[in-house]
């Protein structure tokens, strides 16, 4: 293909994906017009939390988490914890086998670079240092990285998770077998910085209230006429 006619086809891309972001962004609004606000933790909190709520449900996750926070009073506790404990511990989160030697790991490597429990330093960062930074840790993707910097240092990181990625490919945002890590650029790139928060979780809910994974709700959705999965495309 000619350059002339590969850099018009992926302005035309860029156009059309643009549309649809701006088409389900006014959606979300119409939908959902306040902010629904999570409550803010400090950023190694926010990390270990995120890290318990890979693969698992947002209540096994959080009750994993406090059910931690209560067994162990401080992370210096944690770190020195036999792993375990930590295992019995945060079990009913699921996968705990690999999530606590991660937790660990990453707590006592946390105190070794900064001879504290603390991830603050992370506020003085711009987001694309402060996600590179979180992504060195083992067991630290770019969903965990972009929670951390979002949800505790209000960072304009966009997330993607599992609802997040199912209406993207279902509206044709992303293709069909794009990652999670693809749907986080384009999102960066097609959204304005300072709507990205509610964005992210107007489309959660949004995939959890309409766009279900099985039977979706299509017949009270206005994105109807645009969706793939409705149309069979």
């Amino acid at each position: 293909m000619a350059p002339t006619r590969s850099k018009t086809k992926q302005s035309t891309t860029r156009r059309i994906i643009a549309a649809r972001i701006g088409r389900l962004k006014r959606y979300m609004d119409e939908l959902y017009p306040t902010v629904r606000k999570r409550k803010r933790l400090p950023a190694l909190d926010e990390l270990i939390l995120t890290i318990l709520s890979q693969n698992t449900s947002d209540s096994n996750s959080l009750g994993a988490f406090e059910k931690l926070k209560r067994k162990f009073p401080s992370w210096d506790e944690v770190a020195k914890a036999d792993v375990g404990r930590i295992i019995e511990t945060i079990r009913a989160g699921g996968l705990a086998e690999q999530k606590a030697p991660r937790i660990k790991a990453i707590l006592n490597e946390v105190h070794v670079e900064h001879g504290a429990y603390d991830l603050e330093h992370l506020r003085d960062m711009t987001l694309d240092d402060g996600l590179e930074y979180l992504l060195h840790f083992n067991g630290v993707g770019l969903k965990t990285a972009s929670c951390v910097m979002l949800f505790s240092l209000g960072k304009p990181a966009f997330p993607v998770d599992t609802h997040i990625l199912r209406v993207s490919r279902r509206l044709g945002i992303i293709g069909a077998k794009d990652s999670a890590e693809k749907a986080s650029q384009i999102y960066r790139q097609h959204t304005n910085p300072g709507d990205r928060y509610k964005f992210h979780m107007d489309i959660i809910h949004f995939g959890r209230e309409i766009c279900h994974s099985r039977k979706p709700e299509c017949d009270i959705c206005k994105l109807i006429k645009s969706c793939l999965f409705h149309t069979g495309l």
